[in-house]
């Protein structure tokens, strides 16, 4: 796609000193080999033709007009103009002019104008500047007007004849004039004159200036401007907007306004937004930045509007006690209830949103929201889901803090987090448009990224602990009701994609509530009534539950696996793929890319149930290679597990012989596998009081570490060997050891026992003997008896070795 930086219009000024349109196009510069130098060229946006080749010149005086906007001369009478959409890419061409030229791009001409006349140089000088003469203000000349108008409010002149011709309009009350001849036009049905009536005021409007917007906009002449407007030379006859706003427009005063500045600035801002909404036309991307004004005006009015009424001591007061109020009428209330949506929108361009914000909370906005939302009119509860979604965009803490302050009060049926999730299961719209507007807004409201960490309190764990006691169940109540069968009870359009929406609620929730969703899908057994959405004719909800199953599978939490694993819940997804045959399709590529997943991230419980139980029906897949890599690390952890025998006797046989050693270098630590592995044998057992049986035996549970541990252990074995065969050579340094250690590692942890006598002695004289190796031995037995550091290993070898150079000078080390 091309960029917009560097779209431009190119113009051609005629012989009769107007600009003609030459096309849409981008422009570039670069060197061209036929002039020999640096050019502009403009190629067409619609085929690619070349519109212009310029080469630039660094004798042609160039100009930068507006900030958007370049022209030059080439010939005497071959003027040129670029205007650019965006401001970067006029900057951007700018640069390259002034690059060649010599001059430095902060200047907005690269040559001094000589040769121009006294009158030409004084226009570049405001203050000096002799004004526009404007025709006479008769029908005669109305033509003429309107091309001097059009003339001057195009997007080529500059800057300073806009504002000798706006000067102009003002000194000579030339809109007063021009109204007149409106209304002698209208009386003689004078077409002709009522265009040019239309073109001239449509160039007062694209001068931009704000004392002319004052003019037009006062109430005595707004409502003749907008008829001068409503002849428009391109529509075959006129469009009634005054009957519009006189008659069809009313005006309701829901709460008497006593304050007559505040009625006159909500009836012109409104005449000032249809003005600028339904009768100009639609401006291009050249003319936007024309009608800045206009937009300031109105951005300012509303802002103003905002600011009286919030000044008012007795108009929201007495808004919000109606609006609560039963005896109001529901008529009555409907109104009241898009007066307050208005009025949140307006204030959506106020700059202290959050002293308005909390002031609405003040007067009990949220109160009355819970109102309105029981209401059985469909548009005033999108008109309180607009408000909400105001709140919620802005602050969902202080909506949180809310829904938990009246947790403590009322009913689960009527606190505003179940109304609004009832709001989105009961939307009409058969295209759930307000549904997936409150889904977004609920998802704000339970996400933990913006909850707030106190000192004294945690928002997350307080809002979440609500949430999933008070909440879950109004959430997921469709998809439950809806699959209470072997196939979904209902499976119209509608009806699967709101069960599409919850599935996508809970799939954030898997993602980012990790502890609280995952004890309540487990105890709801909850994705084995999601899978049999799965035999749904709505492909779109059938790849949602696939989303679902594979967002759990992200979390690679084994927890989750050992649910997913004993409860066969892949065969529901392999069943459809397998129905799904050989077309290519996105049911097809879920599936395959939640096994490639499995894959990649080595998930060795979910391979092995994979393989074991679904590998038949993926055996003729060959068009990717996911299921034979799954084969294979299932093979290679097959064989890990076969050797487990042989490593576990040795461990065994060691163990018996050496129980101190093994001690030491298996220490019991609380790390944190320890707690997750906790943590899952306490959900096993939660899941065994409720249903009556665990989910897997805690033996298969500790497979994993296990494999791990054999293999430390064979790790030990070698370490250990390597060292006493360089003590001992070839002697067995196992024998006699066994029946001197002690076998209670309590014995050697605990520092008030006394030390056995025997071994003090035998530390302290030993026997003589010509056996230096038992000697050894026996010096190491007793001090490892009498005092043992578990946490000085290397330093309890430091000592042996020392016993083995010095028997006769080591000194048994008493407590």
């Amino acid at each position: 796609m091309a960029d917009t930086r560097r779209r431009v219009k190119l113009y051609v000024l005629n012989d009769e000193r107007q600009w003609d349109d030459r096309g849409t196009g981008h422009v570039s510069s670069a060197y061209v080999e036929q002039v020999k130098g640096m050019s502009l060229l403009v190629r067409a946006e619609s085929d690619g033709t070349l519109l212009l080749e310029s080469k630039i010149q660094p004798d042609t005086t160039y100009q930068k007009q507006q900030e958007t906007l370049i022209v030059w001369s080439e010939a005497e009478n071959y003027d040129l103009a670029l205007s650019f959409q965006e401001k970067a890419g006029c900057d951007e061409i700018w640069e390259k002019i002034c690059q060649v030229s010599g001059k430095d791009p902060s200047v907005d001409i690269t040559q001094d104008i000589i040769e121009e006349s006294e009158e030409e140089r004084f226009e570049e000088i405001p203050d000096a500047a002799s004004p526009i003469e404007l025709p006479p203000c008769e029908l005669s000349k109305l033509e003429e007007v309107s091309e001097l108008f059009n003339s001057v409010s195009s997007v080529l002149p500059s800057p300073i004849r806009r504002e000798k011709l706006a000067i102009a309009i003002e000194n000579e009350n030339y809109i007063k004039k021009l109204l007149d001849l409106f209304h002698i036009c209208e009386d003689l049905e004078n077409v002709e004159g009522l265009h040019h009536l239309y073109e001239i005021f449509k160039s007062i409007f694209l001068l931009n200036q704000n004392a002319l917007l004052d003019m037009m906009f006062s109430d005595d002449v707004i409502m003749d401007v907008i008829g001068c407007l409503e002849y428009d030379p391109s529509q075959p006859q006129a469009i009634r907007h005054r009957e519009y706003l006189q008659s069809r427009a009313n005006f309701k005063e829901v709460i008497p306004i006593s304050n007559v500045e505040l009625l006159n600035k909500i009836h012109q801002t409104y005449r000032v937004q249809y003005i600028q909404d339904v009768v100009l036309p639609t401006p291009s991307v050249f003319e936007e930045n024309m009608l800045s004004t206009l937009s300031s005006l109105i951005f300012f009015n509303k802002a103003e509007i905002v600011s009286m009424i919030q000044d008012d001591e007795k108009f929201l007061p007495e808004l919000f006690s109606q609006l609560t109020d039963e005896a109001t009428e529901d008529t009555k209330r409907k109104e009241l209830v898009f007066f307050l949506k208005e009025y949140c929108t307006f204030a959506q361009t106020f700059q202290n949103r959050d002293g308005f914000f909390k002031m609405l909370t003040n007067l009990g906005i949220l109160p009355a929201l819970e109102v309105i939302l029981a209401m059985e009119d469909t548009d005033v509860r999108q008109a309180a889901i607009d408000i909400f979604a105001y709140i919620v965009e802005y602050s969902p803490s202080m909506i949180r803090e809310f829904i938990l302050q009246e947790a403590n009060t009322q009913d689960d049926d009527v606190i505003l987090m179940n109304l609004v999730i009832e709001q989105m299961i009961c939307d009409p719209d058969p295209e759930l448009g307000g549904a997936v507007q409150l889904m977004g807004l609920i998802r704000i409201l339970i996400d933990p990224e913006n909850m707030i960490a106190t000192v004294n309190k945690t928002e997350k764990t307080e809002f979440l602990s609500f949430f999933y006691k008070h909440c879950m169940h109004v959430l997921t109540a469709p998809l439950l009701a809806n699959t209470t069968e072997d196939k979904p009870s209902k499976d119209d359009y509608q009806t699967a994609q709101l069960l599409s929406l919850v599935l996508e609620l809970l799939s954030f929730c898997v993602e980012h509530h990790t502890y609280h969703i995952k004890n309540y899908i487990i105890n709801k057994d909850f994705v084995r009534r999601a899978l049999i959405l799965m035999k749904s004719r709505n492909m779109f909800l059938v790849l949602s539950v696939v989303r679902f199953v594979r967002r759990i599978v992200s979390m690679k939490d084994e927890v989750y696996n050992r649910y997913l694993i004993k409860g066969e819940l892949f065969a529901p997804i392999v069943d459809a793929f397998q129905a799904n045959g050989k077309r290519y399709n996105l049911l097809n590529s879920a599936v395959l890319e939640l096994f490639e997943f499995i894959r990649m991230e080595d998930i060795k419980s979910l391979i092995t149930y994979v393989v074991e139980s679904h590998i038949d029906v993926f055996r003729d897949v060959e068009y990717v290679q996911t299921f034979k890599v799954l084969k294979m690390k299932y093979d290679q952890l097959k064989d890990r597990l076969n050797d487990k025998p042989t490593i576990e006797k040795t461990f065994m046989s060691y163990s018996s012989l050496h129980p101190t050693t093994i001690l030491h270098n298996s220490r019991y630590r609380r790390d944190a596998r320890t707690l997750e592995e906790e943590e899952e044998i306490w959900f096993d057992q939660e899941d065994e009081s409720e249903d009556g049986e665990a989910i897997v035996p805690v033996s298969d549970m500790l497979k994993a570490k296990m494999e791990t541990e054999i293999d430390q252990i064979t790790k030990i074995i070698d370490v250990k060997k390597g060292h006493n065969n360089e003590v001992d050579g070839n002697r067995d340094v196992f024998s006699n050891t066994s029946s001197t250690r002690p076998t209670n590692p309590l014995v050697n942890s605990s520092r008030s026992m006394s030390p056995p006598p025997g071994l003090m002695i035998k530390a302290a004289s030993p026997p003589p003997t010509t056996d230096i190796t038992a000697n050894t031995i026996q010096r190491k037995t007793g001090i490892v008896g009498l005092v043992d550091y578990p946490d000085e290993d290397s330093e309890s070898d430091e000592d042996d070795e020392e016993v083995e150079d010095s028997p006769a000078s080591k000194r048994p080390r008493l407590m």
